[in-house]
């Protein structure tokens, strides 16, 4: 059961633009425009990451239809996901509306308004070897466009070595051959479609890479382009990714099994259209520079 002494409050919206205005300014949001990611610290309150836990801990209790265990059957640890829980899990529901998220989303891809895209649930156990291969996420998506941005938030201490990794710059393009994790065979494009990835490790030298020892209320912000692996983890690592589109960001449903996918949106919004649906709520409007999230006191 949720303790309701954990319960957030409702922020102002100037609240908000305070919060993130202390975290980052026009250095780090030039940063993740240029690089395409970006490390910002502190953002989040010792309560508010408490109500994530919470509400992860929830969520491994309960799973969705659309949990899965992404790890090999002889992996010693195990790596769980699951995918689009906020309105089914009221802690995240918290977590997402009450903190200065979509205020610091709208900061990075700038623009009038932000929506929430779906939130994503990562929990790598001790002990589990298996890696993320670097991929970018958007060609897994049913959205096109520039103006959006991943959070990748830790409610657990995160050691260098462990950090996922991220190429700067790759969020400009191009897209590269998506191919399942386990298999690593292309499934949704055919080969030769797209550019296939460099193998990376086996020149780091050659790439920019970015890493971050982390602690809880720090998080990772990148674009759904940017190429990023992440690593097997020696001790727990739980962390909840929360995805927001800005103004340019248009329904482009795939061909393809998306992940996570929204069955029947195809017949609701037609190709091309921007994100106006309930699922997608509208968090963040601009006003004069100062946040407006939905719930927000103004």
């Amino acid at each position: 059961m949720s303790d309701p002494s954990l319960s957030l409050p409702v922020p102002s919206a100037a609240d908000c633009a305070a919060r993130v205005a202390a975290v980052i300014g026009e250095d780090e949001i030039a940063r993740y425009r240029e690089d395409g990611v970006v490390c910002v610290r502190g953002l989040l309150a010792p309560a508010e990451i408490e109500r994530l836990r919470e509400g992860i801990e929830h969520n491994l209790a309960h799973p969705s239809p659309r949990g899965l265990v992404a790890s090999r059957s002889d992996d010693p640890g195990r790596f769980f996901e699951d995918f689009c829980c906020w309105d089914r899990v009221p802690q995240y529901r918290e977590f997402i509306e009450r903190t200065p998220l979509a205020a610091l989303a709208g900061a990075l891809v700038g623009g009038e308004s932000v929506r929430l895209y779906h939130d994503h649930l990562l929990v790598k156990e001790a002990g589990t070897r298996q890696c993320t291969p670097w991929h970018q996420d958007q060609p897994y998506y049913n959205v096109d466009g520039h103006q959006n941005v991943s959070m990748w938030i830790p409610v657990d201490p995160v050691p260098l070595a462990v950090c996922p990794e991220f190429v700067a710059g790759t969020h400009l393009g191009p897209w590269l051959l998506p191919r399942s994790f386990q298999e690593k065979q292309a499934k949704w494009f055919p080969e030769g479609s797209l550019t296939d990835l460099p193998d990376i490790d086996a020149r780091r030298e050659n790439f920019p890479l970015r890493a971050y020892a982390l602690e809880p209320g720090d998080m990772i912000c990148f674009n759904m382009l940017t190429v990023h692996s992440a690593p097997g983890s020696p001790s727990r690592r739980r962390a909840f990714s929360v995805r927001w589109l800005g103004d340019d960001m248009r329904h482009a449903p795939r061909p393809w099994k998306t992940s996570p996918d929204f069955p029947g949106l195809e017949n609701e919004l037609p190709a091309g259209a921007p994100m106006d649906h309930p699922l997608f709520p509208l968090l963040w409007r601009n006003r004069v520079g100062i946040s407006n999230p939905r719930g927000a006191q103004p």
